[in-house]
């Protein structure tokens, strides 16, 4: 029977980044993941790219991962936010001294770093291919029989399995949720002008349009694109080709980056939205999101669940240094209420800004515009607005400060 402080559910970008995090404070982890890592580590598998917000960069870093990504992110030095094409805008830029707002990646490269991280960390073992056939959570441990027949035990279970955690819906936490009448496209292209290393969201009542900035390759200059349209209009254009797709990211952007092409893969995803009420149970915690599921319009959803991660080791390596076992009640409710009302402010602030800029009309679309203005104008607003951005907010863990615990 093997043993270890946590088994971990699930090894996606949250559950490497867990193990590996739990492995530099010296606790074990066994990550059970059923997928192939030949497929999802495949250039093919994932077009999306994910903009990793300062803290949370400062986690990779003192993890050790970022050595691994080495040239690999674009720094993300402005966002600008406008309602359309017209007139009003809010740009979101750092003061000089203050870094980056955040560094992009493809996902493809940041599965990767984690996941090579995992396999390589002290006290960690990943177990791919592997499916966990039953769980029990009793009093004094956790047990899971693996498809294997093996046996493995820990104090603590961490399901981190997305967001139809099987794990979450066992434990009966109930979740609330709904769907968005949107999907997201996503795809990268090449432009003409270079980007400035300044990130776009453009509004439209039809659903919001991303530029995101990537690195240049040999062919040029290109960004990540994330573009929400109706849920029913998605067949519509995944079936265009490249030269009408193009063209209607043109409308979108209104020229500003010059000509489009060449384009790269597209993939699309319906859109939802889904928070647990709580994130822990007996012996059980909820990381990613496999907690809490939002819609990517401020793009913070894999950041919300590395401060999960940066929590959770916290909590434990807290906990360890005090004799207290790693599954104890008192530690889980710590954890749970430090993460409740972060993740449920992202949330709501995420489903509020979907909802208000798919007001359809005139007057609103005035209303937004001078709303942006207003906030553009005002600096201590546009601070609170990028320690958000930042993952800054709030009571901040000391992973996300760059410092081991």
């Amino acid at each position: 029977m093997e043993k270890a402080d946590v088994i971990i559910l699930g090894g996606g970008l949250v559950g490497s980044a867990l193990a590996v995090a739990l492995s530099a404070h010296g606790l074990g982890a066994i990550v059970i993941d059923i997928a192939d890592p030949e497929v999802i580590l495949a250039a093919g598998f994932d077009g999306r790219a994910s903009a990793i917000a300062s803290a949370p960069y400062r986690m990779l870093g003192a993890i050790g991962v970022l050595e691994r990504l080495a040239g690999a992110g674009c720094p993300i030095e402005g966002i600008r936010v406008s309602d359309g094409l017209e007139p009003g805008k809010l740009d979101f830029t750092p003061d000089e001294g203050e870094g980056a707002l955040g560094t992009m990646f493809e996902n493809r490269l940041l599965r990767r770093a984690l996941f090579e991280a995992a396999s390589h960390a002290e006290g960690v073992a990943v177990r791919m291919k592997t499916r966990a056939v039953d769980v029990v959570r009793g009093d004094h441990g956790v047990t899971v029989t693996l498809d294997s027949g093996d046996v493995i035990t820990a104090p603590l279970l961490v399901a981190a399995e997305g967001r139809n955690s099987p794990t979450r819906e066992a434990a009966g936490l109930k979740v609330a949720r709904w769907t968005y009448d949107h999907a997201a496209i996503v795809t990268s292209l090449h432009h003409e002008h270079s980007h400035e290393n300044i990130a776009f969201e453009i509004f439209y009542p039809q659903g919001p349009f991303a530029i995101l900035p990537l690195n240049d390759d040999a062919e040029g200059h290109r960004s990540a694109i994330v573009w929400s349209v109706k849920r029913h209009e998605s067949p519509g254009y995944m079936k265009l080709s490249e030269r009408g797709f193009l063209a209607e990211c043109e409308k979108k952007m209104g020229g500003f980056l010059g000509k489009l092409g060449p384009l790269g893969g597209r993939w699309s995803h319906p859109l939802g939205f889904h928070h647990a009420a709580t994130i822990t149970s007996n012996r059980l915690a909820l990381v990613g999101d496999a907690a809490h599921g939002i819609h990517p319009i401020a793009g913070q959803g894999v950041n919300v669940g590395f401060r999960d991660v940066a929590t959770l080791v916290e909590v434990l390596v807290e906990g360890k240094r005090t004799g207290l076992d790693l599954g104890d009640p008192a530690l889980l409710a710590r954890y749970d209420r430090w993460r409740s009302l972060d993740t449920f402010m992202v949330a709501a602030a995420t489903d509020g800004l979907t909802r208000l800029f798919g007001v359809p009309g005139r007057t609103a679309n005035a209303v937004r515009r001078f709303g942006l203005s207003a906030v553009d104008r005002v600096p201590a607003l546009k601070n609170r607005f990028m320690a958000e951005a930042r993952g800054e907010s709030g009571d901040v863990p000391k992973l996300l400060q760059g410092l081991t615990v």
